[in-house]
């Protein structure tokens, strides 16, 4: 039941963020929240603060002192680094491999491009399955296919060999994208995902740019091989420099099992990204209610969603039953979609168990998300036609 309150955007307050992640062909992106408003009817994205130079500088130096203070973070950063260093020499070196080692024409540089393409996005899609479980040894060992992939091209097993290696090299590069990723919500808390996220694209954008400057001075020095081999050799040797940590990534970190589980049970979040709904189920809080409690009073601004873990809520709009809920149901969607106050208000029937997904993140992994904007459009005006 969806009741939030009409509440204005607030200031967005420096470093509360929150990251949707999917993937896809060049790995996962990663998203920062911005403010949501809502005028009348239609959605909209509230303007900037006039100091957003400042703001963004302020954000970037809380990023690096945070990473800086943790050596797993670091490692992980150093890691997707690498990896970028990788794929931004790769758009040079397809054209090497069709030229000088396949002695194919330059359109045949797209067609290797395609087949990296194609073994990434079938590993993004089957990567779901890496949600909820130990990710450090997932990390290490896609590194490593991602590096002997390339590795062996560099010694010409064929047309068909080079393109199917390429395609392991594609696949391996998306489960380390999700994999590190999904670590890295694991390991920061979700007030501060988006200046780790923000230094993390950053880094990036500096990785692809030395990916594509390395290939042409390795070529110089040595040939297309020593080009291949010394690209293959990046992430083995970041791997290297972080020591033995690298085999203890996901120590300590927790894993938001039962969080998870909850929130596949929604129907809100049904079709929303396996990663999308790790990092939610990371920043959920839970509320315990004894009977009788009031958890959502009707009129109230509307400052969080909530899901119900265990027991059950009653809902009254104006003194009038609208409905009993329990687990499998969520509570609060409308007045935070709609921008209004509480619609109803949501009593524990019994004693209750809820998880509490504050305003900001909740209509940031709804409204970034298509499908699930969908869904929680239908599922509030099904309710506001039945009262609420």
């Amino acid at each position: 039941m969806a009741e939030p309150a009409a509440e204005k955007a607030a200031e967005e307050e420096p470093g509360k963020r929150v990251v949707v992640i999917t993937g896809g062909s060049d790995g996962i992106g990663a998203a920062a929240a911005r403010r949501l408003a809502r005028r009348g009817d239609h959605i909209v994205l509230a303007g900037r603060s006039p100091d957003k130079t400042s703001a963004v500088a302020a954000e970037i130096g809380a990023g690096l002192r945070l990473a800086a203070g943790q050596p797993r973070l670091r490692l992980m950063l150093a890691l997707l680094t690498a990896d970028s260093v990788v794929v931004g020499a790769l758009d040079l070196l397809v054209v090497i491999l069709a030229l000088t080692v396949l002695k194919r024409p330059p359109g045949w540089a797209g067609y290797l491009e395609f087949g990296f393409g194609v073994g990434a996005v079938l590993a993004a899609t089957a990567s779901a399955v890496l949600v909820g479980r130990r990710l450090g040894r997932p990390i290490v060992l896609a590194a490593l296919a991602f590096s002997a992939a390339l590795a062996v091209v560099a010694f010409g097993p064929g047309l068909a060999g080079t393109v199917a290696l390429l395609a392991v090299a594609g696949a391996s590069h998306a489960l380390l994208n999700v994999a590190a990723r999904t670590l890295l919500q694991r390991s920061v808390p979700p007030q501060l995902i988006g200046r780790i996220f923000g230094l993390l694209e950053g880094l990036t954008m500096a990785g692809l740019a030395v990916g594509a400057l390395l290939v042409p001075a390795l070529a110089h020095l040595g040939g297309s091989r020593l080009a291949v081999l010394g690209v293959a050799a990046v992430l083995p040797l970041a791997a290297v420099a972080g020591g033995r940590a690298v085999f203890r990534l996901d120590a300590g970190t927790a894993v938001p099992v039962v969080e998870i589980a909850l929130l596949r049970s929604l129907p809100l979040f049904a079709e929303l990204p396996a990663p999308a709904i790790e990092g939610l189920a990371a920043a959920l809080r839970p509320v315990r209610l004894e009977a009788g409690a009031v958890l959502i009073r009707q009129g109230d601004p509307g400052d969080a969603y909530f899901a119900i873990a265990a027991g059950e809520l009653d809902a009254e709009q104006d003194g009038h039953f609208l409905g009993r809920y329990g687990r499998g149901d969520g509570v609060g969607e409308i007045a935070l979609l709609r921008a209004v106050p509480r619609t109803a208000t949501v009593t524990a029937h019994t004693a209750a168990t809820v998880y509490q997904l504050d305003r900001d993140l909740f209509l940031t992994a709804v409204l970034g998300h298509a499908p699930t904007r969908r869904q929680a459009e239908a599922i509030a005006a099904a309710r506001l036609a039945t009262g609420g």
